[in-house]
Formats: structure tokens, C-alpha cells, sequence
């Protein structure tokens, strides 16, 4: 039933999105969905999230987008894809003209798949994101990712979220992005990166000129890393948006970032929750909005910032006239303190401020442990 339900959906002539993703196929029904698929002109986006087709799925998919020229967007998401199911999608991305983007999230891929993946990369032209989160991948996986880097003109999205890249792996990220000229997002979240690895990213951005967006968050850089950014930040004119948040940067780590937002035009965006900033912190970081006239975001969610901290960004305010949302929530401000900001944001167009503690059922976890645990799909 279900070979022939999904094989019935792409003799109809309207359909450009098939969506079959949380239904469990297995590789047997996605044979015949492959098969269809190298006649058919229509289908655009395909979404097989959650259908354990695993490698031998993999596999057809594979050899069917080898005839394929319609189908831009795949989702493979949570399918227990491992080395050998990347093995025959890199050999259909050596091939494929129209693929441009292609999620792999939650699958087994590993160093072995990021190398097989990473090969395609060096002469594809057309793919311009691929989604690598929680996937196993290694400081061997970034290293053939961030060799392919040089090599590639297309991909502008590289999201390896939640692998174990490292230090090792950033600095071969760091080394490939000095000489790329197209990636605009890199999301390296949860991957146990330190200060050695920040401060290889860092060296990239003082040479890049392309990449826009960058999340290190849960990771732990530390003040030493925050250091290595912020010099970054001096050279740098094409970054706007820098999570660091979850990285244990302290008042030292928000000095250095303090200091170079006095002179960086670029940024707009800066989220440094949850890295016990004190009052120390925030007074370098309300001097740098004195000067800053660029950022417009500024996320100090869960520090350690008490009312001395609010009076400087208060001062601050009374000169700067971008920054529109200050979210300062789970910290230690008293009313008075909150109301001079709440007045001085209003005053600024589309103000917004976010305080108080914590909601009932944040998503956001207090440990970068419980935020970076593997799952597999549907665990309870």
C-alpha cells in the first residue's frame, strides 16, 4: 500500500511537494518512490524525515536523483543514514545540477560520510545548504569539511550543530573559511570547541568576507576565546550576527567584546546569554553602546547582572539610539533600575525588553550538557 500511495502521488501533473516524512516506510517502499522519481518532472521538494530507509534507501535515492532534474530540496533527516548511504549521495551530488538544499540531520554519517559528502563538495555547484546536525562527526569529518571549503562556490549554509568537531575540527574550519567566498551561515553549536578552536575562527574572520552568521554557542571558548573573536571583530566588516551564548566568557571575555564594539560597524546582532556577565561585564559592554551605532540586538539573557550593571546600560541609552531589544531576563535587576531602561527603549523604535526570570517550561536549558545529549528520533 504504501509503494503504491507514494508512487500514485507523482502521476498527479499539480504536485511540486510530497511530503511522507514520520511514516516509517523502511527501504523497501522508497525503492519504488526512487524509481518514479527519475521520470518524473514535477516533484520539487521531497521531505522523507523519519522513515528509517536507511542506507539501502540511501542508496536509491541516490541513483535516482542521477537522472533526476527537478528535485531541489531533500529532506533525509532522522533515517539511520550511515557512511554508505553518504557514499551514494555524494555520487549523486558529483552529478545532480538542481539539488540546492539537502538535510541530513540525525542520521549516522560520521568521519567516513562527512569525507564521502565533503569530496562532493570540492565540484558541486548548484547545493547551498547542507544540514549536518548530530551526526557524529569528528574532528576528521570538519577536517575533510573545511578542506573541501576552498574548493566550493556555491553552498552559503553549513550547519553541523551538535557533532564532537573540537578544537582540531574548528581550526580546519577556520583554515577553509579563509579562503571561501560564498558560505554566509556556519552553525558549529554544541561541538566542544575551547579557546584554541575560537581563536582558528577568529583568524578566519579577520580574512573572510562573506560569512554573515556565525553560532559557537555551548561550547567553551571562555574569556580567552571571547578575546580571540573580539580582535576578530577589529578587522572584520561582514559578520552581523554572533551567538557566543553558553560559553563561560565572564567579565572578561565581555571586556574584550566590550572594547571592539566601540569601533565595529557590522554587528547587529549579540547573544552572550548565560555566561555569567556580572556588573563588570555589563559596564564595558553599556560603554561600548555609547559608541556602537550598528547593533540593534543584545541578548545578556541568565547572567549575573545586578543594578550597578542596569545604571550603565541606562547611561548608555541616553546616547545610543539603534539598539531596540535588550533581553536581560533571569538576572538581578530591581524595578527601579528596569523602569529608567524600559523608558529609554521605548524611546527607540521597536523597542522591546525582555525581563524577570525564567518562564515555566522554557525551552532554554540551564547546561550545555543537557542541551547537547544526543537523541535518536522519537526517544521518549
Amino acid at each position: 500500500m504504501a509503494n503504491q500511495t507514494a508512487v500514485n502521488f507523482l502521476k498527479l501533473p499539480a504536485v511540486t511537494t510530497l511530503d511522507f516524512s514520520n511514516h516509517r516506510y523502511g527501504s523497501i517502499p522508497i525503492r519504488s518512490l526512487a524509481r518514479a522519481l527519475q521520470h518524473n518532472s514535477t516533484i520539487t521538494t521531497l521531505d522523507l524525515e523519519n522513515n528509517e530507509i536507511g542506507d539501502v534507501g540511501a542508496r536509491s535515492l541516490g541513483h535516482a536523483l542521477l537522472y533526476n532534474t527537478t528535485i531541489t530540496a531533500l529532506n533525509l533527516s532522522h533515517n539511520r543514514i550511515g557512511d554508505v548511504g553518504a557514499q551514494s549521495l555524494r555520487r549523486a551530488l558529483l552529478n545532480n545540477t538542481t539539488i540546492t538544499t539537502l538535510d541530513l540531520h540525525y542520521n549516522e554519517i560520521g568521519d567516513d560520510g562527512a569525507q564521502s559528502l565533503s569530496h562532493a563538495l570540492r565540484y558541486n555547484s548548484t547545493l547551498t545548504t547542507l544540514n549536518l546536525w548530530n551526526n557524529g562527526i569528528a574532528e576528521v569529518g570538519a577536517q575533510s569539511l573545511g578542506d573541501a571549503l576552498p574548493h566550493n562556490s556555491a553552498l552559503t549554509t553549513l550547519n553541523l550543530w551538535n557533532n564532537r568537531i573540537g578544537d582540531a575540527g574548528a581550526q580546519s574550519l577556520g583554515d577553509g573559511l579563509q579562503h571561501n567566498s560564498t558560505l554566509t551561515t556556519l552553525n558549529v553549536q554544541c561541538n566542544q570547541i575551547r579557546n584554541v578552536g575560537a581563536q582558528s575562527l577568529g583568524n578566519a574572520l579577520q580574512q573572510n568576507t562573506t560569512l554573515t552568521t556565525l553560532n559557537l554557542s555551548f561550547n567553551e571558548i571562555g574569556a580567552v576565546g571571547a578575546q580571540s573573536l573580539g580582535d576578530a571583530l577589529q578587522y572584520n566588516s561582514t559578520l552581523t550576527t554572533l551567538n557566543l551564548s553558553h560559553n563561560g566568557i565572564g567579565d572578561v571575555g565581555a571586556q574584550s567584546l566590550g572594547v571592539v564594539l566601540q569601533h565595529n560597524s557590522t554587528l547587529t546582532t549579540l547573544n552572550l546569554s548565560f555566561n555569567k556577565i556580572g556588573d563588570v561585564g555589563a559596564q564595558f559592554l553599556a560603554n561600548a553602546l555609547q559608541y556602537n551605532s550598528t547593533l540593534t540586538v543584545l541578548n545578556l539573557w541568565d547572567n549575573y547582572i545586578g543594578n550597578d550593571g542596569t545604571k550603565s546600560f541606562g547611561d548608555a541609552l541616553q546616547q545610543n539610539k539603534t539598539l531596540t531589544i535588550l533581553t536581560v531576563s533571569g538576572n538581578r535587576i530591581g524595578d527601579d533600575a528596569m523602569n529608567i531602561i524600559v523608558k529609554l527603549l521605548e524611546r527607540n523604535s521597536g523597542a522591546g525588553l525582555e525581563i524577570g526570570p525564567l518562564p515555566s517550561g522554557s525551552p532554554w536549558p540551564t547546561s550545555s550538557l543537557q542541551y547537547c545529549k544526543p537523541t535518536r528520533p522519537n526517544d521518549a
